[in-house]
């Protein structure tokens, strides 16, 4: 990571340079830049988590007088004014900020193994898992998909109100026998349906607009892949035989060390785009995919699917591929959370438990 800094450092040098430094000055400065900025990174973190132990240490105080001293809102109200006037100008202790902390240490308290999580995080985003999250294995889903996907304060709360647990949860996410032997963790790093409302399509919108949108809009889209997810290339040319080929995306996932083809569908998802994208593993196996590198996977992002095709489908797939669909508005999260009480209600308790690890779904007993 620091070397990639440390490069796109000099470039800028390069960019702004009047003629006077030579490459090598060039690199010996940006080291420096990048120490700074190294520096600054570090002395960030210290600082949130010394802020997010204050709170933490402030609520934890708060619940104890409500329980032994009767603390209410007057006092909190006090005790606002009071830091006011000692503390003139300082931020983040007002009446209402006061009780949050309190929620905050009396929600997490009984979960000590999320400490070191709620530190990772600023406050804002921990504001946003806690109010918005309504489970206990869901605040945990939340704060581990953060902290893993480094999402910003924006991001956190887009992915909520995107109900990606919920999705999750009642949506497992579909791959072939294939890619599941490869790589077993692989489901982690795929979704079952991505959320593309920042794109702005019209209902009726083609694959080309589909294609355009998300290239215009790259970067929010790698946010919504996921962590680890480089951008290669947009239809990506594969020549076998005499004929020429476009593949929609392609991207490389650095945790699997394998390239991702993704292809666009704006239909409904039909037995036979699976052999396209076959079609296209095989090509980047043979002709593109590096020594070291993994066999590439394929995921066909659909507009809408049909579970049991979707299985059918990939029962018998031999290539390492997902089968995905896309909404281009955001989900009906009052539906999706009452699907997701309706599954609670058919486990047993001892089914219940939160996820050990983020986007691990819950399954229904057997009987």
């Amino acid at each position: 990571m620091a070397q990639k800094t440390t490069k796109r450092i000099v470039a800028t040098i390069k960019r702004e340079d009047t003629g006077l430094l030579t490459e090598a000055a060039g690199y010996s400065f940006a080291e420096v830049l990048s120490l700074i900025q190294q520096a600054r990174q570090r002395a960030y973190q210290t600082v949130n988590t010394e802020l997010i132990d204050l709170y933490w240490r402030v609520g934890e105080h708060i619940s104890r007088k409500i329980v032994s001293d009767g603390w209410g809102k007057g006092t909190i109200g006090a005790l606002s004014a009071f830091i006011q006037r000692s503390q003139p100008g300082i931020r983040a202790f007002s009446p209402q900020n006061l009780w949050r902390m309190r929620r905050f240490y009396d929600t997490y308290a009984p979960t000590p193994k999320l400490s070191t999580l709620l530190r990772e995080l600023p406050w804002s985003a921990n504001l946003h898992i806690l109010t918005m999250a309504k489970l206990p294995e869901e605040r945990e889903f939340y704060l581990r998909m953060a902290t893993r996907s480094r999402w910003s304060v924006r991001e956190v709360a887009r992915q909520i109100n995107a109900s990606l647990f919920e999705r999750s949860v009642l949506h497992p996410t579909k791959s072939s026998k294939a890619l599941a032997a490869l790589h077993p963790q692989a489901a982690d790093f795929f979704k079952d349906t991505y959320v593309l409302e920042f794109l702005c399509l019209p209902p009726d919108h083609s694959e080309a607009d589909l294609h355009g949108a998300l290239v215009r809009n790259l970067a929010r889209f790698l946010t919504e892949l996921g962590r680890d997810f480089c951008f290669v290339g947009s239809e990506y040319p594969v020549q076998v035989g005499g004929r020429d080929f476009a593949l929609d995306l392609l991207f490389f996932h650095r945790a699997l060390n394998s390239l991702v083809a993704i292809e666009l569908k704006v239909g409904e998802f039909q037995p036979e785009h699976l052999g396209k994208l076959e079609f296209y593993l095989e090509a980047l196996d043979r002709d593109v995919r590096k020594s070291h590198e993994g066999p590439s996977i394929g995921l066909l992002l659909c507009a809408t699917k049909d579970a049991e095709v979707v299985e059918y489908a990939l029962s018998r797939s031999v290539s390492p591929a997902l089968i995905a669909d896309y909404q281009a508005l955001l989900p009906d999260k009052a539906l999706l959370r009452t699907k997701l009480h309706e599954l609670y209600e058919q486990l047993a308790p001892g089914d219940r438990s939160p996820p050990l690890a983020a986007r691990k779904p819950l399954r229904k007993k057997k009987h």
